[in-house]
């Protein structure tokens, strides 16, 4: 794995990941409607141009829930260490072992081969979890893209929430890794961070070679 040593949420961190496409942003990526690419992965393209230009991170949005989520986050690793009686080793960021600028953050490594990825959602949604026992799309999505990244070979997928009865708190369900699926994302990821160069070359044709003739 070729790692980034920083914490994860740290100013390094942020620079680090500052115009690259990340594995939580791979669901955006791939959103089509029924009439073409959906609004999310244009936002995405977005995003990623106004970082490579002004080489500041866009600022995300953080609310209340979101916010505790991140607080628990070490809470739900501790407890998956305790009931799977597994040590996680945390980890900054994890390039892609052949796509330049792109990237994964899990939550930690597990093993040899393992990785986890943790969700602290709210109630509601984490009682849906327990009933449904299934991972949601952009879910899957993103930890592929983390086991193409560090080279693992499944994921565990974890919700939980304290508050509920002990016996609630935490649904673990492991995501093996699909090799099809990932050259499916590896694919698309490629086509779309061409776009990206096009978009910029195209602006600094435009506007730079136009300031430099003047």
């Amino acid at each position: 794995m070729n790692v980034i040593d920083c914490e994860q949420n740290s100013a390094e961190w942020l620079a680090a990941r500052c115009g690259n496409l990340g594995a939580s942003s791979i669901a955006d990526m791939v959103a089509k409607t029924r009439t073409g690419w959906g609004a999310s992965r244009f936002n995405l393209a977005a995003r990623i141009v106004c970082e490579r230009l002004t080489g500041t991170p866009q600022e995300s949005y953080t609310n209340a829930a979101m916010q505790w989520g991140h607080d628990t986050e070490p809470q739900a690793r501790a407890m998956y260490e305790f009931m799977r009686d597994v040590a996680v080793q945390q980890v900054g960021l994890v390039l892609h072992p052949s796509i330049n600028k792109s990237h994964a953050s899990p939550d930690g490594l597990v093993g040899d081969a393992g990785l986890i990825e943790i969700k602290c959602p709210n109630t509601a949604t984490h009682i849906e979890t327990l009933l449904s026992e299934d991972v949601e799309g952009k879910y899957i999505k993103q930890m592929q893209w983390q086991m193409a990244c560090c080279g693992r070979a499944w994921c565990d997928f974890v919700s939980f929430d304290p508050r509920l009865p002990a016996e609630m708190q935490m649904f673990v369900q492991r995501v093996p890794r699909d090799d099809g699926f990932i050259a499916e994302l590896e694919r698309e990821a490629r086509l779309f961070l061409a776009e990206i160069d096009k978009t910029i070359a195209t602006l600094s044709d435009k506007y730079l070679s136009r300031e430099a003739a003047e």
